[in-house]
C-alpha cells in the first residue's frame, strides 16, 4: 500500500507539478484519488505511468498530466457544479469531486457509465451523478453549470454546451481535426457573450454525437488501403541485390536513420544490413551508428577497421548486458563479418566504422577511460579513479544510484564526473588529439559516464526527463562522429522506430513532452536527414516478459483493426516500400495523415496488454520519410556460446 501511495505522490510531483501545473486544489485532489481503481485490474501496475491507458469499450483513460492541465484551466472552485462529457473510467470525475460541490458526467458508452458509477460508490464519492447518452447535447435539466469539461475533440464548440454555462462559467474542450486540435477555454461573460482562450495543441479521441463528429463522415470515407496499394513499391527478397535499390533516392542525405518495430525481428536487421551495404559501397557512407552502448560497439569497431586492441583487452566479450540478443545475434554477426572484409583492403580513412550511440554501460565506460589514462598519464588516471569512486558502489545496479540521489535530494556524483569529462577534453585540446581514435573513444566514454549519471537520476523524475536525456545523448554522439570524420562524412543509424521516427508526430511528443533522435536530426539537418520506419503484421519476435528476464521466442499478435499495421496488411504485398516525402504519393500521404495506432515492440513484449504497452497514436507521413513493410516476420537468431571453427580469437563477439 505504501508503494502505491509513493508512486501516486511521485506521479503528482514529477509528471504534473514539475510540468507547470500549480493549482494546489488539483494537485491535492490527484494525491487523494487512487488511479489504479480506474483501470482494468491487469493494468493496475501501470496506473501511475505518464501515459494514457486502455479501458473498457475500446476507450482510454487520459494521461495524468492532461487531466491536470484541463482541470487547472477550468479554475474549479469548491462550490462549483460541473458537467463532464466523456466520463470514461471516471478518474477525472473522481478528481473533480474532491474539489467541487457536485459533478454530473455523461458517456455515450453505457458500459463505461455503469462501471464509473460502481467505482464512485465503492470509493464513497457520493457527489458524482453519471448517466449514458449523447454528451454533445449536454444535460439541460441540470443546467446551468459552472464548469463543463469535454474529454474528446469536436469539429467545433457545441452550441448546447455554450448555452448551458452559467454566467462566468468555463467550458474546456479540444476543437479541431484529429491531427490538429486546440485546447479551448470558453468563458461566458454575458447572455450572448463569450471569451475564448487558446491553450495550445492537444490530441483527443473524436467527440461523437449530434453536435460533434457524426457517422456520415466515416461512412463516406474511401477505402484507405487502395491509396496505399497504388503508392506501394513491392520489394524482392532481402537477399536480392535490388532489395535496397529503393533507398538510392535518399543517397544525397548526410544521415539516413533506419528503424525497426521491434528489437528482436530478423527481417529488420537483415534489411538494415542490406541497405547499409549499398550505402557504404555505392554512396560513400562511412559511419554505422547503432542503438548500442559505446564501449561494446567499440570492440566491434576495432575489429572491422583493423584497429589495435587495447593493451589490456577486456576479457569479457561485448554485448553481455541485457538484452544480449539485441546485438549478439547471427544477423548482426553476418553484417560485421561483411564489414570487416569490405574494409580489409581500404586505406584507413576510407574504412567504415561501427559505433554505439547509447549510454547504459556505465561500468565499461569507466573502465575504458581509466585504461586510456593509464597508458597516457598515470597521474591523471589516479585523479579519475578518485572521481569515479563515487559511482563504484552502484556499478552492478546503477538504477540504485538514481534512487539514492533523488531520495537524498542532490546529485552526489554529478560534479565529479562532469569535472573528469572537462579535464579529459582540455587534455585532448592541449595535445591536439581530437582526431585520434583512442582519444575519441576515451572522451566519448567519459561523456557517457557523465550523461549516464544524469540519466539514472532523471529516471526518478519521470519518463520524459530520462527519455529526453538519453536521445539527446544519442544525437550528440552522432554529431561527434560526424565532426570527427570530416565535413563530407555520412552516417547510417540503426535504432528503434520510437527513436528514429519524428516524435512531434506521435503521442510521445504531443502528449508526453518527449523528443527523440529523429526529431533532433530533422531540426538540425532538415532534408539532409532521412527517417525510414519499418513495420510488420504478425510472426514471431525474440523478447522478454520482464526487464532482465530470459529471452523467449514469442508469437506476435496480428495487428489491431484501425492501426497502420492493419492498413498495410490489407494492401496485400509481402514486402513493400512507401515513399512518404512531401510532394510524393499525395493521395497515400493524405490517407495516412489520419491519426492511427502504431505498434512498438522493444525488448519486452507482453501480448496480453498489447494495446496499452505496445501501441501508440501517430501520424505516419509526418513521422517518417519512408516506410518498409514486411507482412510476416521471424525472430532474430541469438548467437550460441560455442566457438566457431576457424574463427580468429580476435573475432569481436569473443566466440
Amino acid at each position: 500500500m505504501a508503494d502505491i501511495e509513493d508512486r501516486r505522490e511521485a506521479m503528482v510531483d514529477y509528471q504534473v507539478a514539475a510540468r507547470g501545473v500549480t493549482d494546489e486544489r488539483v494537485l491535492t485532489a490527484m494525491r487523494m484519488v487512487p488511479r489504479e481503481r480506474f483501470v482494468p485490474d491487469e493494468l493496475a501496475e501501470f496506473a501511475y505511468e505518464d501515459t494514457p491507458l486502455p479501458i473498457e469499450a475500446g476507450q482510454t483513460i487520459s494521461q495524468p498530466y492532461i487531466v491536470a492541465r484541463m482541470l487547472e484551466a477550468a479554475e474549479i472552485q469548491s462550490d462549483d457544479r460541473i458537467l463532464e462529457i466523456g466520463v470514461g473510467s471516471g478518474y477525472a470525475a473522481a478528481v473533480m469531486s474532491r474539489i467541487a460541490r457536485r459533478v454530473h458526467a455523461i458517456d455515450r458508452h453505457e458500459e463505461l457509465a455503469d462501471l464509473a458509477r460502481e467505482r464512485m460508490a465503492a470509493l464513497g464519492y457520493d457527489n458524482v451523478v453519471i448517466r449514458s447518452g449523447d454528451g454533445t447535447r449536454g444535460w439541460p435539466e441540470n443546467a446551468p453549470f459552472d464548469v463543463i469539461l469535454v474529454a474528446a475533440g469536436g469539429p467545433a464548440i457545441p452550441v448546447p454546451l455554450r448555452e448551458q454555462l452559467a454566467l462566468g462559467g468555463r467550458l474546456v474542450i479540444p476543437v479541431g481535426a484529429a491531427d490538429e486540435q486546440r485546447l479551448m477555454r470558453v468563458t461566458r461573460i454575458g447572455d450572448d457573450s463569450y471569451v475564448e482562450d487558446d491553450l495550445g495543441g492537444v490530441r483527443f479521441v473524436p467527440l461523437i454525437g449530434k453536435h460533434g463528429w457524426g457517422s456520415a463522415e466515416r461512412e463516406a470515407a474511401p477505402d484507405p488501403a487502395r491509396a496505399i496499394r497504388d503508392a506501394a513499391e513491392p520489394l524482392p527478397e532481402i537477399d536480392d541485390p535490388d532489395f535496397a535499390a529503393c533507398i538510392d533516392r535518399f543517397a544525397d542525405a548526410r544521415i539516413i536513420l533506419l528503424g525497426e518495430a521491434s528489437h528482436g525481428t530478423s527481417e529488420f536487421y537483415r534489411a538494415r544490413a542490406a541497405i547499409t551495404r549499398r550505402l557504404v559501397t555505392e554512396h560513400g557512407f562511412t559511419i554505422v551508428a547503432v542503438e548500442a552502448d559505446w564501449p561494446d560497439a567499440a570492440a566491434i569497431d576495432r575489429y572491422v577497421r583493423g584497429r589495435k586492441p587495447p593493451s589490456q583487452p577486456d576479457s569479457t566479450p561485448p554485448f553481455q548486458r541485457f538484452p544480449t540478443w539485441m546485438w549478439r545475434n547471427e544477423e548482426v554477426a553476418s553484417f560485421v563479418t561483411w564489414l570487416e572484409a569490405y574494409n580489409r583492403d581500404k586505406p584507413a580513412r576510407e574504412r567504415a566504422g561501427f559505433y554505439g550511440l547509447d549510454l547504459y554501460n556505465l561500468t565499461a565506460s569507466i573502465d575504458a577511460v581509466l585504461a586510456y589514462l593509464d597508458r597516457e598519464d598515470s597521474d591523471a588516471a589516479a585523479v579519475a579513479r578518485e572521481r569515479y569512486a563515487c559511482l563504484a558502489p552502484f556499478g552492478s545496479d546503477p538504477q540504485s544510484y538514481g534512487r539514492m540521489a533523488i531520495t537524498e535530494g542532490f546529485a552526489r556524483c554529478e560534479e565529479a564526473v562532469v569535472a573528469q569529462l572537462r579535464d579529459l577534453f582540455e587534455r585532448g585540446l592541449k595535445k591536439r588529439q581530437l582526431g585520434n581514435d583512442d582519444f575519441l573513444d576515451a572522451a566519448q566514454n567519459a561523456r557517457l559516464v557523465a550523461n549516464a549519471e544524469a540519466y539514472y537520476r532523471a529516471m526518478y523524475r519521470g519518463a520524459a526527463a530520462s527519455w529526453n536525456l538519453r536521445d539527446t545523448h544519442m544525437f550528440d554522439t552522432l554529431e561527434l562522429l560526424l565532426a570527427a570524420n570530416g565535413t563530407t562524412a555520412k552516417a547510417i543509424v540503426w535504432a528503434h522506430n520510437s527513436h528514429i521516427g519524428d516524435a512531434r508526430a506521435t503521442e510521445m511528443g504531443q502528449s508526453r513532452g518527449e523528443i527523440n533522435l529523429g526529431q533532433l536530426c530533422r531540426e538540425h539537418y532538415g532534408e539532409e536527414a532521412r527517417l525510414i520506419g519499418f513495420g510488420t503484421h504478425d510472426g514471431t519476435v525474440a523478447a522478454a516478459t520482464d526487464w532482465g528476464g530470459p529471452m523467449e521466442v514469442k508469437r506476435v499478435n496480428p495487428s489491431r483493426p484501425g492501426s497502420y499495421e492493419q492498413l498495410c496488411h490489407e494492401v496485400g504485398h509481402r514486402r513493400f516500400f512507401l515513399d512518404l516525402r512531401k510532394g510524393e504519393n499525395t493521395d497515400a500521404r493524405a490517407t495516412l495523415g489520419e491519426t492511427r495506432l502504431e505498434r512498438f515492440i522493444g525488448v519486452i513484449y507482453r501480448p496480453d496488454t498489447e494495446l496499452w504497452s505496445h501501441y501508440s497514436s501517430a501520424v505516419l507521413p509526418d513521422q517518417y520519410d519512408g516506410w518498409i513493410w514486411f507482412d510476416h516476420t521471424e525472430a532474430v537468431r541469438p548467437l550460441l556460446a560455442a566457438e566457431k571453427e576457424g574463427t580468429a580469437d580476435t573475432f569481436p563477439f569473443g566466440l
